[in-house]
């Protein structure tokens, strides 16, 4: 008789579902996706969500295998050495396997009153009650959204294009990931829709109050609704149940994406730290991360060495309003070139990878193991990267004492 494998998965975003689903693959593995909502939350539309335009959900049922159990709750808990996961609501969930996909969120801000007065934007239920504070607001309410990366920017578009008085605090340079020509053409979409644009030297924010925001350069703002997209941070639930993590708080794994701690753990996503050099937090990571991680597991039941991280990246895409966009490209290895696509093709092709991820997701549900991305080359400079490390660890190891 067969005997068949549980396999949890912590987490149900891009990269805990893309993981469940291909886990599928073997009629002897049993898949658990633990995740604390009922819908699966479009992370990248959140922006839209705060300005009106979509609902940033869609129900499991569509991109979900129908052979994967769904537990609506938050694990509190990693036991590896029982091999199981404590629940918040009380009760446990034993493995064989476990998928940590837990994801990311809104880092905790240090700036004096911004925890208090701000409002971030790294999750749904954050995103709701920005809108709700917005829909309160009087239409000539002053706006400030403090961080210039592609959150900030896409809330900033959205606002300005639904009417808003926007104020964009850079904080140092506006889209740091961008190639200085999709640069300007970010600013110049930013200038026409009204966004006012604050980079460059003395534009950190000091202080955050009720009605206002100050600037290490001694300006203040008027701001009736302060957002916060500085940053993002993960979940301490690795570093709780004793798991070895980074600075920041994402699990350490080797290349195969597994734990540096327990070879029945593997990670994905926003919340995993491979080599300790992780990937850029973003849906274009999660997924084939999330991919990576279902072949480690897969590879090990099925008694075979599993394969190395191959990131590839294609750029960055960012939606400036519902009329605009700009797809950012980029080396393999997630360096920006010249080449941009932007304006209204721009907005077209933002849209159309957004719908892809959806699509991506239900085609691995649909038949699972069709999804390949994970396998094409990211070049050779992930492998330089972690060369010089290894070598630079060397050295240090080698100096006296």
């Amino acid at each position: 008789m067969t005997e068949n494998t549980e396999v949890v998965v912590i987490g149900g975003g891009y990269a805990g579902v893309m993981a469940a689903n291909r886990l599928t693959q073997r009629a002897d593995v049993t898949v658990t996706l633990i995740n604390p909502r009922p819908d699966f939350v479009e992370r990248i539309r959140l922006h839209q969500l705060v300005g009106g335009s979509d609902d940033a959900v869609v129900a499991y049922r569509e991109v979900l295998a129908e052979d994967v159990r769904l537990v609506v709750d938050t694990v509190a808990l990693i036991d590896a050495a029982g091999r199981s996961v404590a629940l918040a609501a009380g009760g446990a969930i034993g493995y064989d396997y476990l998928v940590y996909a837990a994801g990311s969120g809104s880092a905790a801000p240090r700036v004096p009153g911004a925890a208090e007065f701000a409002h971030p934007l790294g999750g749904l239920e954050e995103a709701a009650r920005l809108r709700a504070v917005l829909d309160a607001a009087p239409a000539t309410a002053p706006v400030t959204v403090v961080g210039a990366g592609p959150t900030g920017i896409e809330t900033a578009a959205e606002l300005a294009e639904a009417g808003r008085a926007v104020t964009l605090v850079c904080g140092g340079v506006l889209g740091p990931y961008l190639h200085p020509r999709g640069r300007r053409s970010v600013a110049k979409r930013l200038a026409g829709l009204g966004v006012t644009v604050l980079d460059g030297p003395g534009t950190k924010v000091t202080s955050v109050t009720r009605d206002a925001v100050r600037l290490g350069g001694g300006r203040e703002l008027a701001s009736e609704v302060t957002v916060w997209t500085a940053g993002f941070g993960v979940p301490d639930l690795a570093v709780r149940s004793g798991l070895s993590t980074d600075a920041l708080g994402r699990l350490l794994t080797d290349e195969t994406l597994t734990s540096v701690d327990d070879v029945r753990i593997v990670a994905a996503g926003d919340s995993a730290a491979p080599s300790d050099l992780p990937l850029r937090m973003s849906c274009q990571a999660a997924m084939p991360m999330g991919a990576r991680a279902a072949d480690t597991v897969l590879s090990r039941i099925g008694g075979e060495l599993p394969a190395t991280l191959n990131q590839v990246f294609a750029g960055q895409c960012i939606s400036l309003g519902r009329g605009a966009g700009i797809f950012q490209f980029a080396h393999r290895n997630d360096v920006a070139v010249w080449l941009k696509i932007d304006g209204r093709p721009g907005a077209k092709l933002k849209e159309f990878v957004c719908a892809g991820i959806v699509r991506h997701l239900a085609g691995e549900a649909r038949k699972p193991g069709s999804y390949g991305l994970h396998r094409v080359s990211g070049g050779g400079k992930r492998e330089e990267l972690l060369r010089a490390g290894r070598g630079a660890a060397r050295a240090d190891a080698e100096q006296p004492v």
